[in-house]
């Protein structure tokens, strides 16, 4: 399946989990904004970034890139994105229809990958699983800020 389908998929998901949470949704015309949807949630607009996790073998782990990635006939070019243009990634595990909602300031301050251990096998849960499900995170933004927590490397 191509990267671009993936990406669809992954989209469509948290449109249908937003919706049965009671958020309303917004989808902005084209892929030009550094965001993919907005969710109104109770009248206050946040801007929503939408990966696709991917199954990295070698460390038994799900990895999504922080990057944005724009393509032409040529080249592919990625850049990082900035606090300002979005106010959360949603994550999303299509073989485990698992989403992972991740503030931006930590979602950036990472170079380039994050890893996500679906491990259940483990002596500790790993940083990541604070972010696991975290749907509470968008729903509460409108009655406190978000404080984020970084995630450790694993």
């Amino acid at each position: 399946m191509l990267t671009k389908q993936k990406g669809d998929i992954a989209e469509q998901a948290v449109i249908l989990k937003a919706l049965q949470l009671g958020l309303g949704v917004c989808k902005p015309i084209g892929d030009r904004m550094p965001y993919d949807l907005v969710f109104d949630v109770d009248g206050r607009l946040l801007k929503i970034q939408v990966k696709s996790a991917w199954f990295d073998e070698n460390r038994s782990n799900y990895v999504i890139d922080t990057r944005r990635t724009k393509t032409n006939r040529r080249q592919m070019l990625r850049s990082t994105y900035s606090s300002d243009d979005f106010d959360f990634a949603v994550a999303y595990i299509e073989a485990l229809g698992v989403f992972y909602v991740i503030p931006v300031d930590c979602f950036i301050s990472y170079g380039s990958e994050i890893h996500l251990v679906e491990a259940e096998k483990r002596q500790r849960l790993p940083k990541s699983s604070a972010y696991r499900e975290a749907w509470h995170l968008v729903t509460n933004t409108v009655m406190s800020p978000v404080s984020p927590v970084v995630l450790e490397q694993f």
